[in-house]
């Protein structure tokens, strides 16, 4: 999967374990799915899962890991993407922009990539199965890119990655059905009634769209007006999320606790993020028990290269080089945990 901050990489095998052994949780909605790496963890665990997330690329992530079955699309994705490997450059915009204008890829790679999704938009797909072929792409992109994960802007110097040759590959794409949503995670919990709801939401002023807005041009292939240096997408500047807004993400959090249809809310938000942890707490356990987990882990490799001006010297000084992620459990209208997973630690409940 593509080099995401703020990815649960780390955190999946607890989470999925953590699921795994609540009493009669067989359908999940994950609210905030980003890049599906959870909800695809779930799937491949047998759970039905219905993957949310309003940026289209997100959906498009969720729509193969977690919407598409193999089995269905196996056959035509691999016969598709022998097609589209051969295929030679063919420079244009996205090349101009993104290679020329921008550093983000070699251009000899950019090519590639206009080539390939020009020929994946002139096939009128199966949805199921262009958004294989998509995640495919972008995923050989991100391992071909110059930046330190994120899209705010790119390295001074060409990264050694981006010098290999652009390669697509299959997917995991995993058997079995489940559901894509691109709305907002306030319609999705309110739209779907599941045993379990996931939250992973953006926790501070980083935008997702603003991190990772060549993927959203790249899967929507409308060529939009950028600015600045980075190449940014207009609409980066006209959208704003309120989990983005210290004054607006826990109205919009607390809507979102209290609105949702489940046995059971698992949350996951970070220290750094605009809502206390205690706040956070308060706010859940007016749906029930709430039991926490804590898990340190270093930040993203953007905090640890350090701070630099557009010049590319560095300013200012890094604080810190980890953090901590907080897992809360919360069963709702009485539910009980599992009761081997309930300890008592210093006066709180906490999860191992």
């Amino acid at each position: 999967m593509v080099k995401y901050i703020g990815s649960k990489r780390v955190l999946v095998p607890r989470i999925v374990d953590l699921v795994g052994s609540l009493r009669g949780v067989a359908t999940v909605l994950d609210a905030f799915s980003g890049t599906a790496r959870v909800s695809h963890a779930l799937k491949s665990h047998g759970l039905h899962v219905i993957a949310n997330d309003h940026n289209t690329y997100a959906y498009v992530l969720a729509r193969c890991y977690v919407q598409a079955n193999r089995d269905r699309v196996l056959s035509d994705a691999r016969r598709l993407l022998a097609e589209l490997n051969s295929l030679p450059g063919a420079p244009g915009w996205f090349t101009e922009t993104y290679c020329v204008r921008s550093r983000y890829f070699m251009p000899h790679n950019g090519a590639r990539i206009e080539a390939i999704r020009n020929a994946i938009a002139a096939k009128d797909l199966d949805p199921d199965l262009e958004a294989v072929l998509l995640v495919s792409l972008m995923e050989a992109a991100d391992r071909v890119d110059s930046t330190t994960g994120v899209q705010m802007a790119y390295l001074k110097h060409w990264a050694p990655r981006a010098r290999q040759n652009l390669e697509l590959r299959l997917p995991q794409v995993l058997p079995g059905n489940g559901l894509a949503l691109q709305c907002e995670a306030i319609d999705a919990v309110r739209a779907h009634d599941v045993d379990l709801v996931y939250l992973d939401p953006p926790y501070n002023q980083h935008s997702y769209r603003g991190n990772y807005h060549i993927w959203e041009t790249l899967v929507r292939w409308d060529q939009p007006e950028v600015y600045g240096v980075a190449c940014k997408r207009l609409d980066c500047r006209s959208y704003h999320s309120p989990y983005n807004s210290k004054r607006q993400i826990h109205a919009a959090l607390s809507d979102v606790v209290r609105e949702a249809r489940c046995r059971y809310l698992l949350v996951s938000f970070n220290n750094e993020g605009y809502v206390r942890p205690e706040d956070l707490e308060r706010m859940l356990a007016a749906r029930g028990l709430v039991q926490t987990i804590e898990v340190d882990f270093r930040r993203y490799v953007g905090a640890q290269i350090g701070i630099f001006n557009p010049q590319g010297e560095r300013v200012g000084k890094v604080s810190h080089l980890r953090n901590k992620e907080h897992l809360y459990l919360v069963s709702c209208e009485g539910t009980e945990p599992p009761a081997e997973l309930v300890v008592e630690k210093r006066g709180q409940l906490a999860l191992f």
